[in-house]
């Protein structure tokens, strides 16, 4: 596996030189500062591999070329922002950037209620579907919100809102809200209610529908250009919202790979978003999909209760993080046996804990220095053990 590392570019407080110390090869960037329906052009894709290879690394993985929301709702001028996705791919391809991570979440991306949740090993990110209740009914007041949860996690919900603080609902509303690290925007409330109205009337099999779309569209260029598509599953892998999600399975992810039958579509196989549901099993599904895993996303969590779950240490956690290692090792072997171009597999430690010690303080939530050191240091050890054991 090839060990990488997320990058969010010159304004990223953790500078290449150590995330070369840390131990890796590849990085993992995009250009955020860019905005979705845009293409990104030869230039600023160049200026961004330079300086990430004047540090003698690699720009093995962009994560991500955003897919707006008129690409997923089909809504206003969606096949402009399609042509713009094409036009990217074809400029990554003349770069020589051969993996691109993607995902087709509506509205929101990756979700939790705390980013910096107090334990024995240093700040985590939890989710709580309660809090999360509490803001979406109480807080938010989206319209119907109360008929999307159970009335015991319901009345939970309403019960903490009871007791919540300003501060605290305010924190929820900044945390949920905010945006991806990296990216260029954050919904405050108005624009979020106004949002989510464009997909009122889409439920699972209307966004599978625009996925298939997008899907004819991109794979085709992707193909051309030698590029590795890899859809980042739903996270967490439950509606948020109303809104339907599509990609939280193993059911849903061969569903995915059915809609277009290529090795450059493919998944970034999230260790973390997929063992956040008890009925995934993550080393099952990773043998399953084997031919088809194009980028690999290594964080544990541990599920206290339904709809409740932290990011634990990368080796600890629901997940056996060594057979999923072991499992990636061996497709990794049997592509090189059939001299596949594709042998190799980028792997990324993903949110590492906020440590103690950590000298980078404002790094974004989840992508602390040290704790993600940490986390490659331990999963390469494993990968090591487990090569050394073979030979």
């Amino acid at each position: 596996m090839e060990k990488t590392w997320r990058w969010f570019g010159p304004n990223d407080p953790i500078p290449l030189a150590h995330v070369r110390e840390a131990g890796a090869t590849g990085i993992v960037s995009a250009l955020h500062q860019i905005p979705g329906g845009t293409t990104w052009d030869d230039a600023a894709i160049a200026a961004r591999k330079d300086l990430i290879e004047a540090e003698g690394l690699r720009w093995s993985v962009v994560e991500s070329i955003p897919v707006t929301n008129a690409i997923k709702a089909r809504t206003g001028d969606w096949r402009h922002d399609i042509d713009a996705w094409k036009t990217t791919l074809d400029a990554l391809g003349r770069a020589g950037i051969d993996t691109v991570c993607y995902n087709f979440m509506p509205i929101v991306d990756w979700t939790r209620t705390d980013l910096a949740w107090p334990l024995r090993s240093g700040l985590a990110l939890r989710f709580d579907i309660v809090d999360f209740t509490a803001y979406d009914v109480f807080v938010l007041q989206r319209g119907e919100a109360a008929d999307d949860y159970q009335a015991d996690v319901l009345a939970d919900a309403e019960a903490r809102f009871n007791t919540m603080t300003e501060d605290r609902k305010d924190e929820l509303e900044r945390i949920i809200l905010a945006g991806l690290p990296g990216s260029d925007f954050a919904y405050d409330r108005a624009a979020f209610l106004d949002l989510l109205a464009v997909y009122d009337r889409m439920g699972p099999a209307e966004l599978l529908q625009s996925l298939t779309e997008f899907l004819n569209e991109v794979v085709p260029v992707a193909e051309e250009n030698g590029i590795r598509l890899g859809i980042h599953p739903d996270d967490p892998p439950i509606p948020l919202f109303g809104l339907p999600r599509i990609v939280s399975t193993q059911t849903n992810a061969a569903t995915v790979l059915d809609a277009y039958d290529s090795r450059a579509n493919g998944l970034t196989m999230c260790a973390g978003s997929y063992g956040s549901r008890v009925d995934n099993d993550v080393p099952e599904m990773i043998r399953a999909f084997a031919g088809r895993i194009n980028f690999l996303h290594l964080r544990n969590v541990t599920i206290d209760s339904p709809g409740v779950f932290y990011e634990d240490q990368h080796l600890e956690g629901g997940t056996d993080m060594v057979a999923v290692i072991a499992a990636a090792l061996n497709e990794e072997a049997r592509r090189r046996n059939e001299g596949r171009s594709d042998a190799r597999i980028p792997m990324r430690p993903d949110h590492g804990h906020l440590l103690a010690g950590d000298p980078v303080r404002n790094a974004n939530p989840g992508y602390s220095y040290v704790g993600r050191l940490k986390g490659l240091a331990e999963l390469s050890g494993v990968a090591h053990a487990l090569k050394k054991h073979r030979s």
